[in-house]
């Protein structure tokens, strides 16, 4: 593990001024994205930064219309708009429509903020956070951080709510643990040593939501004993009944560019929480499982709307950060 947080230092060191377009990807690869599984490729132009889909890391059992693999676009791309203002290469994003934005930059004033310094310490802390409430001050600035055209976030702070949205991911839980291809899905991107973590770059390392470290044969055996439903539900009671609150993300349509409209603000709003020292993590069984979106969209006070996102905040520890994949690997 001394060797992982050398080898996860290096990932996120800060940028320099005017870095070069591999540089400011290696920021753009540190985005939330499903099941870690990096679904991006990234053309550099004269001027401009393509974000394409990697359809061979699709998730087809936990994602069929690769909803959440546009929205891990769309938090790439506003990591890279974040970094890249921050660093003298001011621009403007198109084409999200087409489900492959481009980022236009041109030299230009350094303009860092807040936003830009919480990148490389932002990380999903799948643990139980401490209770404690967010202020009203800081809920106020989080919805402005995540306001972004054609999505709405539903902040849930009220007990009753949480309870409410914490029942729904308990039974997203079952129904997805009862699926056998869901399942052979989730063990495919599972990473139980360091070593296998460094090595490929990618998954969901067991160290980075506080289990055990094992050697690669020992980790898929202890899966297959212990990974069970009943254990998942009650990790999962746990974490939403320790948060602060949950936030709820919904785009205006049901379509790519709004994906990608989603994982833009959806990113925003954790580097927002990581600045006012906060943590994050998903918890998107209930748009995962279609039965449940409906009661999620009542709840979150959008009913009739699909919601694409779901994600707890409070205070909680830092864990190891995951792994990424060398830029030179995601480039075309």
């Amino acid at each position: 593990m001394g060797e992982y947080a050398r080898y996860s230092a290096a990932l996120r060191e800060t940028l320099a001024q005017r870095p070069e377009a591999v540089a400011l990807l290696r920021y753009a690869t540190l985005a939330p994205n499903g099941h870690n599984t990096q679904p991006w490729r990234f053309r550099i132009g004269d001027g401009s930064i393509a974000i394409e889909p990697d359809l061979s890391r699709a998730t087809p059992a936990v994602d069929p219309d690769d909803h959440h693999l546009y929205v891990s676009l769309g938090s790439a791309l506003e990591v890279l708009h974040i970094a890249a203002t921050a660093t003298g290469w001011p621009g403007s994003v198109e084409g999200a429509e087409t489900g492959a934005p481009r980022y236009l930059y041109a030299e230009g004033p350094a303009r860092p903020d807040d936003l830009f310094a919480a990148i490389p310490q932002r990380q999903s802390t799948r643990a139980p956070f401490d209770g404690r409430a967010a202020s009203a001050a800081d809920l106020t600035a989080l919805e402005a951080a995540a306001r972004v055209p054609g999505v709405h976030l539903s902040l849930l702070t009220d007990r009753a709510q949480i309870g409410a949205v914490r029942d729904l991911v308990l039974a997203g839980n079952d129904r997805q643990m009862a699926d056998p291809a869901f399942m052979a899905e989730l063990k495919h991107w599972l990473r139980f040593s360091p070593a296998e973590a460094m090595a490929r770059g990618d998954g969901l390392f067991s160290a980075c939501s506080g289990n055990p470290v094992l050697p690669e044969p020992l980790g898929g055996l202890a899966y297959d004993l212990f990974f069970k439903a009943e254990t998942e539900r009650a990790k999962y009671a746990r974490q939403l009944d320790s948060s602060a609150g949950v936030a709820v993300f919904t785009g205006a349509r049901e379509d790519k560019a709004h994906w990608i409209a989603v994982g833009r603000a959806s990113l925003r709003f954790a580097l927002a929480l990581t600045a006012r020292g906060m943590r994050c993590s998903y918890v998107n069984q209930p748009v995962e499982v279609a039965a449940l979106r409906p009661e999620l969209a009542g709840i979150a006070g959008v009913a009739g709307q699909r919601p694409d996102l779901v994600m707890r905040f409070g205070y909680g520890p830092t864990l190891p950060f995951s792994p990424r994949r060398p830029v030179a690997s995601v480039l075309v």
